[in-house]
């Protein structure tokens, strides 16, 4: 019950807390959403309005055609409304429908207005363009009429006076564009158009350029007074005054809010120092508990450590013990290796020494013994014996004979022994291989593939010449490579010797065995070994390289164990292959490829 209890404060004090944690947030939300920005930021966007209207009728009436000023303050009023917009759009300020509802009329409002001030910035160009050319119209007119002969000048001086009226009549409807004055204006331009006939033809051309500006001026500064009176009507101010009576609005409940947050900020807050001073309360008392419970620990825990050092003792004396075993099995599998690879070797070296003994006991060197006695026979009459004796005139040709004959048989016997020697020699380089496996570093030397496949072949000649097995030769293009000679060699008598069993039992038809070495996308050197023999069961495949697994009889199974230990150690891997018992098997050998120096 006292735990239930405990359990049940602490969830109402973690609730607490969380309701703190969440109203102050709440709360501090609602404090950083201060409106005094966004106030002051309406404020600039209503001068910025009332500069570009300022900057409308100052347009109005210049004599240049530089509208800059009229582009500054709108792209300055779309800043600013900009992070007015980033900053009433955060959640929790207004409803989103009342705020899109005057975002949208206001930005309504400012198009509207740049589509006039667009309009009005094209119309009063023309306007103000026509302007300027009157004072530069007028001259050119006054000056011409000041070169014309004086008794045509006389006669056409009213035409001078009403054009110089004219330009005095446009100049004041640019100002006032009353009815009036352009009644006057129009009544100028009809002045000037029965008066034209009159007038010599450089005279009349500048009194038409001078009238077609007239009518320009007559035309477009109506328009223009529309469009400023346009402009000015667009109530876009109206709108930032409204949108500043929603944002105070707004920061009225806001503060309403945050006064009610602190209100219940307050209350929570008490109630969880209550809670806590009673779970100080409680942890006061706790601690007596918690001392005795420590003592108690204390105690179980010394006694703990004392079975641990004795457990652990007695741990290091079986490992002892295990490590020993481990090290006199690895002894004794090594030993196992070796005798299996030199037995292999040494099926080689009695085949060898075989035919040495053989070809020994029938040399031709006897037949040198009985030429000798012959000749001693005849010690006294050799030159009798050579010239008349029947035997005797074949002896000399007898021992050419027998010169050429010891002379072959003596090569053979050479080869015979080299071959003995390398087998010899091999048989140490197994002990040395075996050696590599606890420790030793191999030794790399240049190989040529196809002599030491060829090798591995001669150490099996016998054995293989005893079962009538063919021996079918792929080797493919293998440049010299770097390698451990003796490892592969092992491995290599090992696939062929097990091949050659393999097919020991086969009858019905030939014993094939095909040897294949290829280098596989450039960096792997693979060789194979394949057989036309028993094959492999499928449920032999997963430990056909285990340490002591064999199907033959008088087997032990530990060459293709070793064989699977050489391979790794050559950073390579052997696999083996069957479609099932009476197909066959492939072992493949596939280690990296080091090309000897000087090898492409």
């Amino acid at each position: 019950m006292t735990v239930l209890r405990r359990l049940g404060l602490t969830f109402i004090g973690v609730l607490l807390a969380g309701i703190l944690l969440f109203m102050y947030i709440n709360s501090g939300a609602q404090q950083a959403a201060s409106y005094i920005e966004s106030r002051d930021l309406i404020r600039l966007l209503k001068q910025q309005d009332a500069i570009w209207d300022n900057e409308v009728l100052k347009s109005r009436i210049a004599l240049t055609h530089n509208y800059d000023p009229l582009v500054s303050p709108l792209h300055e009023m779309a800043r600013l409304w900009q992070r007015l917009d980033a900053i009433e759009s955060e959640p929790g300020r207004h409803g989103p429908s009342l705020w899109e509802a005057q975002r949208d009329e206001y930005l309504k409002l400012v198009k509207e207005k740049t589509r006039l001030v667009e309009q009005f910035k094209s119309h009063n160009a023309v306007l103000r363009n026509s302007l300027a050319f009157l004072p530069t119209g007028e001259d050119d007119i006054q000056g011409q009429f000041a070169r014309l002969p004086d008794t045509y000048r006389l006669e056409l001086q009213n035409v001078a006076i009403d054009t110089y009226d004219l330009l005095l009549s446009s100049m004041e409807f640019a100002q006032l564009s009353s009815p009036d004055i352009a009644a006057e204006v129009l009544l100028g331009l009809n002045q000037l158009e029965v008066n034209k006939e009159r007038l010599p033809e450089g005279l009349l051309n500048s009194v038409e350029v001078l009238r077609r500006h007239i009518g320009v001026i007559l035309r477009e500064q109506p328009r223009v007074n529309e469009l400023l009176l346009g402009i000015e009507a667009i109530p876009v101010a109206d709108r930032l005054d409204t949108i500043t009576q929603l944002l105070e609005k707004d920061q009225a409940k806001a503060a309403a809010q945050y006064e009610r947050n602190h209100v219940y900020l307050l209350v929570f807050a008490t109630l969880l120092v209550l809670i806590l001073i009673w779970l100080a309360i409680r942890l006061v008392r706790s601690f007596a508990e918690i001392k005795r419970v420590n003592n108690a620990l204390q105690t179980a825990n010394d006694e703990l450590e004392q079975r641990v050092e004795e457990r652990t003792r007695q741990l290091k004396d079986t490992q002892s013990e295990l490590m020993d075993t481990a090290r006199q099995a690895g002894m004794a599998e090594i030993a196992t290796n070796v005798l299996h690879n030199v037995g292999n070797v040494l099926n080689s070296v009695n085949i060898s020494a075989d035919l040495v003994s053989r070809k020994i006991r029938s040399s031709k060197a006897q037949g040198l013994g009985k030429a000798m006695q012959l000749i001693n026979e005849h010690a006294d009459d050799l030159g009798h014996f050579f010239t008349e004796d029947a035997k005797g005139k074949l002896l000399p040709g007898y021992l050419n004979q027998l010169v050429e004959a010891i002379a072959v048989e003596q090569q053979g016997l050479t080869d015979e022994l080299a071959q003995l020697s390398k087998s010899v020699d091999h048989i140490k380089d197994i002990v040395s291989t075996q050696q590599s496996y606890a420790g030793a570093n191999s030794l790399l030397e240049p190989l040529v593939v196809s002599e030491l496949l060829e090798d591995a072949l001669r150490m099996n000649s016998g054995a293989l010449t005893r079962h009538h097995v063919t021996v079918i030769k792929e080797y493919g293009e293998v440049p010299r490579i770097m390698g451990d000679k003796h490892r592969l060699l092992l491995i290599l008598i090992n696939l062929i010797s097990n091949a050659k069993y393999a097919m020991a039992g086969v009858s019905n038809h030939a014993r094939n065995m095909t040897l294949k070495a290829a280098v596989i996308d450039g960096e792997t050197l693979q060789i194979s070994v394949k057989d036309e023999g028993e094959g492999i069961a499928e449920e032999n495949m997963t430990r056909i390289f285990a340490h002591g697994f064999t199907t033959r009889k008088d087997g032990h199974g530990f060459g293709l164990h070793s064989c699977a230990l050489a391979a790794i150690e050559m950073n390579g891997h052997l696999t083996a292959h069957s479609e099932g018992p009476g197909k066959g098997a492939t072992f493949e050998l596939q280690v990296p490829l080091k090309l000897a120096e000087g090898e492409p």
